[in-house]
């Protein structure tokens, strides 16, 4: 399988560089895959589980929004935040959840529907994380 070099960058630090066959980017329109040869492209990053596919090994990030942008010297994602599922704090991740679900009643309207959106994002990182600590 043909290789391409991608980074992963958030305001902390370079989170990965190198060559993979493969990665899995949560965009707001919808998840998609990007493999060598991927047409240029720029798309916004909701929050979700990113993964890195090389060699047939699986590498899964947590990513809260960014950029991703694929061009002919490979793919950058420009994360607001990027952790390894490994690294996440889970007793503080669910706190946050617990903190927007009882922000919600604050909001309303178009506010309301995005504090939703992002807390069913953050509900389902969590689904996943929980459901790959059962593996």
């Amino acid at each position: 399988m043909a290789t391409f070099h991608f980074d992963l960058v958030s305001p902390e630090k370079l989170s990965f560089s190198g060559e993979v066959d493969q990665v899995d980017v949560p965009g707001v329109e919808g998840d998609f895959g990007v493999l060598a040869g991927h047409a240029a492209v720029v798309a916004t990053i909701r929050p979700g589980i990113l993964t890195i596919i090389t060699a047939g090994k699986r590498e899964k990030v947590i990513v809260l929004g960014g950029l991703a942008e694929m061009s002919e010297k490979g793919l950058t994602v420009l994360a607001d935040v990027a952790t390894a599922i490994a690294d996440l704090d889970r007793a503080k991740f669910s706190e946050t959840i617990n903190e927007m679900q009882e922000k919600l009643s604050e909001k309303e309207g178009s506010e309301l529907d995005h504090a939703i959106e992002r807390l069913d994002h953050f509900k389902s990182i969590q689904h996943e994380v929980n459901a790959t600590a059962m593996h």
